[in-house]
């Protein structure tokens, strides 16, 4: 594990942006058992946990898609990292809507980039993948070049991959699963057994239940 994905791991848990509960799981919309809620969207409530969140995405920027051109927000909670970034990187910025509006000009894309600009969007967090691969889709048909996503933290599930293979578009996060783990584990929060259950859910959410 890198630095940033330690530093970072330790920040999301000290400030309770993630919250682990493998004896007692949260159910998600999807119906699914799982040992982790995150809400990210909490860190920008912390200077010094939001300006590492964005000086990490910036350097992860430069170094995996380094001929970026814009920077691209996943509405909502990944707007005000972009927006960040983008005035580090000092690059043109627009936000993606979930759909087009229902009035007005009817925009999914909010503000104006060059057609076929290099576009890097972020979010605060890679699931499956689907919200910010749409949002992507949007983008392409607005004839963006989506050359990747950047967010903050991944689950790491098997999907996730999938689904962005799947797309042809490269991902990178800040920290993830296995990194916050360790993390919570060295600080205490978790016993060996409770790290089993966390890694045997990351495997197979869907059959996790049956197997506790």
């Amino acid at each position: 594990m890198t630095e940033i994905e330690t530093q970072i791991a330790q920040d999301l848990l000290t400030i309770g942006a993630v919250t682990l509960r493998p004896r007692n799981p949260f159910t998600w919309a999807s119906g699914i058992h799982s040992p982790i809620y995150t809400d990210n969207r909490i860190t920008i409530s912390y200077p010094e946990v939001r300006t590492r969140i964005a000086q990490g995405l910036t350097d992860l920027i430069k170094a995996q898609f380094p001929e970026v051109e814009a920077i691209g927000g996943v509405a909502t909670a990944g707007i005000p990292h972009a927006a960040l970034v983008a005035d580090r990187m000092h690059l043109p910025m627009a936000y993606v809507r979930s759909k087009p509006k229902d009035h007005g000009q009817g925009r999914q894309i909010e503000g104006r980039l060059v057609e076929g600009a290099k576009l890097v969007l972020i979010d605060d967090l890679l699931s499956t993948g689907g919200s910010v691969l749409q949002a992507a889709a949007a983008a392409q048909k607005e004839g963006m070049d989506v050359i990747g996503v950047a967010a903050i933290f991944s689950y790491q599930l098997p999907a996730v991959t999938a689904n962005f293979a799947d797309a042809q578009i490269p991902f990178a996060t800040l920290t993830n699963y296995t990194a916050l783990i360790a993390a919570a584990e060295a600080k205490g929060q978790i016993t060996a057994d409770e790290r089993r259950l966390l890694h045997a859910w990351r495997q197979d959410p869907e059959n996790w239940e049956a197997t506790r």
